[in-house]
């Protein structure tokens, strides 16, 4: 026989931030099964009047089921925690990139956190491309955190291996609590596998996580194997590579110097690119890297742009040196001067339309 219901009993805590997430993330993944449905697979611009009506409507009804309960059995909540997680890092976060790539379905929603002296750090997506892997995840605090609490950021094992590479971390202005951190891709990385992530706070903390990833597949290279020389800069752009998540261009540069200044015109390369129309491609300038062998120093570097639409047939490429502008390199620029590279083009390929 049930219990009868008592209105002056304790009822237990409503899960607000489990339903929430659980419901959020089940709403993502509707979505992106909806788009799956649909042909071909490089997709075009779609109607998305249907799935925007569809996701109103499961709102909508989610609100009218909790609106008339006042209570989530833990057996209703344990289902309800099983489903896919809140929505994503990366469409909120402001690269075009990755927002599409989230939209395409090609990310991978994870929702795995931990916390630690009240810290609560959550892998919320992973995105892994031809040259990044890209991690969405949030950080929140029972105390405010300096901007340097987690010093350079996570550590990377490829199936329990320690994997050094380049990486990054930013902060979203909007939020503080969101970040993404990025890990350069090696041309010997698998195409899948277990990745761990280690973060380590000043206050001694460990957060670790174990994260499978899938390189995405919708890829086309581009050999392009540009070489010019101007102004003592040899500049070799070995290939382009198109993505969903955007424009990856491998680039190698070397200059004559001494080994007690890196600061050679050579390490200030940077590329502007424009498509048949003259509209630019924006750029979201990386750093790079640089070694002295022989009396000439060598550069190397990513460089990374936004995707290009369908409609993209041609891409002009234009070199040219950022230079420092104030601050510490003020006397460095006084010993450079500006290069003219010239510009070089390059047909987008048809299977990319």
């Amino acid at each position: 026989m049930k219990k009868p219901f008592n209105e002056k009993s304790t009822l237990p805590e409503f899960p607000r931030d489990e339903v929430r997430a659980a419901i959020a993330k089940g709403i993502q993944q509707a979505e992106v099964q909806t788009n799956l449905c649909q042909t071909p697979v490089h997709i075009k611009r779609k109607n998305k009047l249907k799935p925007l009506l569809y996701v109103a409507s499961a709102v909508a009804a989610f609100s009218i089921m909790v609106g008339s309960a006042a209570y989530v059995s833990p057996t209703f909540a344990s289902t309800l925690s099983q489903l896919p997680i809140v929505g994503s890092v990366f469409n909120d976060y402001g690269f075009l990139g990755l927002k599409q790539a989230s939209e395409l379905g090609l990310t991978s929603s994870i929702g795995e956190k931990q916390t630690i002296n009240g810290i609560t750090v959550t892998i919320d997506e992973v995105l892994y491309d031809e040259s990044n892997i890209s991690v969405g995840f949030t950080i929140d605090s029972e105390k405010e955190l300096s901007h340097r609490y987690f010093g350079t950021g996570f550590d990377l094992t490829i199936n329990g291996k320690y994997y050094e590479t380049n990486s990054s971390i930013y902060g979203k202005v909007l939020s503080p609590t969101v970040r993404i951190a990025t890990f350069d891709v090696n041309d010997n990385m698998p195409d899948s596998f277990e990745m761990g992530l280690v973060l380590e706070g000043k206050g001694g903390e460990k957060w670790g996580f174990k994260v499978p990833v899938k390189k995405i597949k919708d890829i086309v290279y581009v050999p392009v194997s540009h070489q010019q020389q101007a102004e003592g800069i040899q500049l070799g752009v070995s290939k382009i590579i198109l993505s969903p998540s955007g424009i990856a261009l491998d680039y190698k540069a070397t200059e004559k110097g001494t080994i007690d200044n890196s600061q050679v015109g050579a390490s200030f390369i940077e590329f502007r690119i424009t498509d048949q129309n003259g509209k630019e491609i924006t750029s979201h300038s990386d750093g790079g890297e640089g070694h002295f062998d022989n009396g000439v120093w060598n550069f190397s570097s990513t460089k990374f742009f936004d995707p290009i639409s369908k409609d993209v047939q041609k891409l002009t490429i234009t070199p040219y040196l950022m230079l420092p502008s104030g601050g510490g390199g003020v006397q460095t620029k006084s010993s450079l001067k500006e290069v003219k590279f010239q510009p070089f083009t390059v047909e987008v390929p048809k299977q990319n339309k």
